[in-house]
């Protein structure tokens, strides 16, 4: 066994569900003792951060349950099962905010609370975006409210902790770090 590796001795689901599944793993610890660990299994993620030609970062507000509370995002969405993440990327672009492009760069991924679940967010950028002749809409359970706001802007709304997830919060970083290579 590797050095901090926990084998798996039995899988208990307990709930299947739209967005995620949980399951309770025991497992052989390091030390060979066990122990319960309580999973969540996420499909995965995107998220694109999106400038309009004047330079503007384009956000969605949209309620979020757990927080009881709206928050200010980078467009995001759920991987859909055989998805690759470039599509699902441009896919959540064209529903939550209208605006399409022909190019997406990949920036990179990380896991969003490795703690407990195996959610991989992708993020992607694109500075040449442009709108749909037609919408296509969101999700019939989703309400958005589309942003254009500066990077100034965002870092204000971050300040008063309305943006105030990991995945916008590192698309202004990543905007930041950009602006300070020019």
């Amino acid at each position: 066994m590797k050095k901090f590796e926990e084998k798996t001795i039995e899988t208990e689901s307990i709930y299947k569900g739209k967005i995620v599944d949980l399951r309770v793993d025991t497992v052989t610890l390091p030390n060979g003792k066990t122990s319960k660990r309580e999973l969540i299994d996420h499909p995965g993620a995107v998220a694109v951060i999106a400038l309009t030609k004047e330079g503007k970062l384009v956000m969605v507000e949209q309620y979020r349950k757990p927080m009881e509370k709206s928050l200010v995002e980078i467009p995001a969405g759920k991987l859909e099962e055989g998805e690759q993440p470039k599509i699902t990327a441009l896919r959540e672009l064209e529903e939550e905010t209208g605006y399409t492009t022909e190019h997406l760069e990949y920036i990179t991924s990380f896991y969003t609370s490795p703690g407990f679940a195996n959610e991989l967010v992708h993020i992607y950028f694109t500075d040449n975006i442009r709108p749909l002749k037609e919408a296509v809409g969101t999700d019939e359970d989703e309400f958005v409210e589309l942003m254009e706001i500066t990077l100034e802007e965002a870092v204000q709304l971050e300040k008063e902790e309305r943006i105030h997830d990991v995945k916008t919060s590192y698309a202004l970083l990543f905007l930041k770090l950009k602006e300070a290579q020019k």
